[in-house]
Parts: structure tokens; sequence; C-alpha cells
């Protein structure tokens, strides 16, 4: 099992700890501050009050060891920076850190974040989207052209196959999963797959080609 560490237990922070867990994942809260600490104390598999921006404290928590590490520290984008080069410095394979703006995430990449996540930009991008098309049930984008589209069948779509619907040929998308209204989740549907009424289609594609099936 992978071991998270996050960093910065604000709304976001605190959302990620809870989300791992439920997951069923170890993880590591961190922030300086103690009432946020306290916070997810119950939720944490382990929460600690540490400066992050010390080498040596991370070091003392064994960051090191951890598989994945999340730096959701806030307003705070001088500790943010810092604390994204130490733990790269100390080995971390896979350092996923938040950022507040385009010039902070840039900073953010080029001293070592292997991901940079944006949620204020992010959230409201899926609310956008969910506001334009009713049929639109949540937006993951992936890069700048390409997103993830998870969105009711039309009726058009019912008692049809994925093979006669043919939708990377005439979309230019791949249909990753279909959820049934039962709960039954089809990962790499096949040609054969019938959409059902009331089923959620989840699509990958670039942006505008996914605009299609919303």
């Amino acid at each position: 099992m992978k071991q998270y560490a996050v960093i910065g237990l604000g709304r976001f922070g605190r959302s990620m700890v809870q989300t791992l867990r439920e997951m069923g994942c170890d993880v590591l809260g961190i922030d300086s501050n103690e009432d946020r600490v306290e916070a997810v104390v119950d939720i944490a598999t382990h929460a600690v009050q540490a400066d992050t921006t010390d080498e040596e404290t991370l070091k003392e928590l064994g960051i090191r060891n951890f598989d994945i590490v999340i730096v959701a520290i806030g307003k705070d984008i001088k500790a943010s920076i810092l604390t994204t080069v130490l733990v790269k410095e100390l080995g971390v394979k896979l350092v996923i850190a938040k950022a507040l703006s385009d010039l902070h995430g840039k900073v953010l990449e080029r001293v070592g974040a292997d991901r940079v996540v944006y949620p204020e930009r992010e959230m409201a991008i899926r609310v956008a989207h969910n506001i334009e098309s009713g049929n639109v049930l949540d937006y993951i984008e992936l890069s700048r052209d390409h997103s993830i589209v998870e969105v009711k069948a039309k009726p058009e779509y019912y008692e049809k196959t994925l093979a006669k619907l043919d939708f990377r040929a005439r979309y230019g998308i791949s249909i990753m999963a279909i959820k049934r209204e039962n709960g039954d989740i089809i990962v790499g549907p096949g040609g054969e797959t019938v959409i059902m009424s009331k089923d959620i289609i989840v699509a990958m594609g670039t942006k505008d080609k996914l605009r299609m099936i919303e």
C-alpha cells in the first residue's frame, strides 16, 4: 500500500486527507498550525505539527519514505515553494503541489513538482461545464487540451452497442467506462456493450471533441 503525506491542512489539505483515508490509504497530515493538526487527528493515520521548510524536520519525519507527498500549503507561497524543493531533494518520487496562480504553478514545476494542481480553477471548470450542460456530472482537466468527462447517456444512445455508436470514429473520443444504474461499472467496455437508459458514460478526449457529447 502506498504511503501518503499531506503537508498543509487547510480546506484542500483536509479534504485530501479525508478522501485518501476513505479509500483505505495510510496518510500523514502535517501543518505548522496546531489547530489544523488537531482538526485531522481523528481522520489521518498520523498528524503532526511541524515546520516543513526545515530540512532536518523533514528528515526526522522520514518524508523520504513516503511514496507520494501532496504539498497543499495555501497562502504562504514561499513555504509552498521551499517545502516542494526540500521534499523533492530528499528523494520523494512523486510530489504533487497546490498552486494559487499560473506564476506560482510555473515556479513549483521548475523547482521539482511532478504535478501541479489548481483546486479553485479546476472546481470552477467543473461547475461551469455543469451549468452550461446539465448532462455533465463531472469534469477532470488532464492537460490544456485533454479532459475526462462523465455524462448521462443521451436517449439516442439507448439500446445501441458501442460498436454501432462508434464514438472514436464519430467524435474522436475514447469510452473509458460505463456506470450502470444499479452501481455496476464496466471498465474498458467492448464494442458489444449496449448503452442502457440512465447509464453514465466516462469518456476521454480533446475538449472540443468532448463538447459534442456533452
